[in-house]
């Protein structure tokens, strides 16, 4: 009997495709001039109703732009879409490094997908402090999902946005909603107080633990916990099973030691195994129980609108600091403001309060 092929990883590399000699020179310029025609944002927002990816994935990265031009038009799709958002379940999941995150929401989405969801994935990779630059590799992590019509994955980077959360996930969740995605995940960077980010702008936040890697009580101790609807033991297979029962028990014990929720929900604690498969249904199971429970008793509508109300707040205070720090003058006054700082020449207030009274003068001239 023949021995199974091994699984081959997307971490590999291929033999690359050579160049038909049937593809002249004509047909190569006129693709890559196709390519670098930008469609219109009636274009796109037309795509995007359609169920188009394609069309999805360019108004995303006209959202994510720092470009004044991009924006304006970005603006216009949002806006366009708006009537057609807010239809989705909208699933925060956070974690230590390690936890096995991208695994988890691969074999939760090829669950949720089997039964017929649309499910959208939006995975924030931690940018470089050096090199401002991220990996953007959870399309490899994810390789089965990936590949699945009832999904899209949409890597982003982090920058220096408040918990790892995207600058513009909150615009992208509008988007894939109006695509026509029913399911939308939000994977962060990783487990801290900064989390708050993401906390407020889904419906449901899950925690992922994993046991015996001395992790339980420092979880205990974490705020993170007040916020987590669930806890979810990965990695429960396999000589690990005790291990993450009793992990179990220790996490119940600790839940029932935060306040009760305003949602009425009491916070629970299940286990899985993300390669095995065992637990992912009760994962939905539980955020079903959630979604009923609060739909009920109207939570769940009014935490939406509080939201919306907080982002208000959160882009306007993104557009001050974007148009403080771009403004001509105060590009130039910086950096000779934090030399003086640098040799206490100036105190770091009084510097600031000189950039911000120079840049609301220059406002004012207007």
């Amino acid at each position: 009997m023949s021995k199974p092929s091994p699984h081959k990883s997307a971490l590999q590399e291929k033999e690359g495709i050579s160049q038909p000699e049937s593809i002249g020179k004509a047909s190569v310029a006129q693709i890559i001039q196709s390519r670098k025609r930008q469609p219109s944002a009636q274009e796109l927002i037309s795509g995007i109703l359609k169920g188009d990816k394609t069309a999805l994935s360019r108004a995303i990265t006209l959202v994510e732009s720092t470009n004044p031009k991009h924006l304006e038009k970005a603006n216009e799709i949002i806006q366009a879409c708006l009537p057609y958002a807010n239809n989705s379940v909208r699933i925060g999941i956070t974690g230590v490094p390690g936890v096995g995150k991208s695994t988890f929401i691969e074999a939760f989405g090829k669950f949720l997908t089997s039964s017929g969801k649309q499910v959208a994935v939006l995975a924030v990779d931690p940018s470089s402090t050096i090199s401002h630059g991220s990996i953007l590799g959870d399309k490899t992590r994810m390789e089965e999902l990936v590949k699945d019509e009832k999904a899209y994955i949409r890597p982003s980077a982090s920058g220096e946005t408040l918990g790892g959360v995207a600058r513009k996930t909150r615009e992208t969740i509008i988007l894939c909603e109006t695509c026509g995605f029913d399911t939308i995940i939000i994977e962060t960077v990783g487990v801290g107080q900064s989390e708050t980010a993401v906390h407020s702008m889904v419906d449901f936040f899950l925690l992922l633990k994993i046991s015996g890697a001395g992790d339980e009580l420092q979880g205990i101790k974490r705020g993170i916990m007040e916020m987590a609807d669930a806890i979810v033991i990965n990695k429960a297979d396999g000589d690990n099973i005790k291990k993450a029962n009793m992990a179990k028990t220790e996490f119940n014990r600790a839940l029932h030691l935060f306040p009760a929720k305003s949602s009425g929900w009491q916070p629970k604690v299940t286990t899985c195994s993300a390669i095995t498969h065992d637990g992912i249904s009760d994962v939905w199971t539980m955020i079903s129980d959630y979604l009923e429970l609060t739909k009920g008793n109207d939570y769940f509508y009014e935490r939406r609108k509080n939201q919306n109300q907080h982002w208000l707040l959160e882009t306007i205070n993104e557009q001050l600091k974007l148009n403080f720090f771009e403004h001509p003058q105060i590009k130039n006054l910086l950096e000779e403001n934090k030399k003086a700082v640098q040799n206490s020449e100036v105190s770091p207030f009084a510097a600031a309060q000189n950039l911000l009274q120079i840049y609301q003068n220059s406002k004012n001239l207007k």
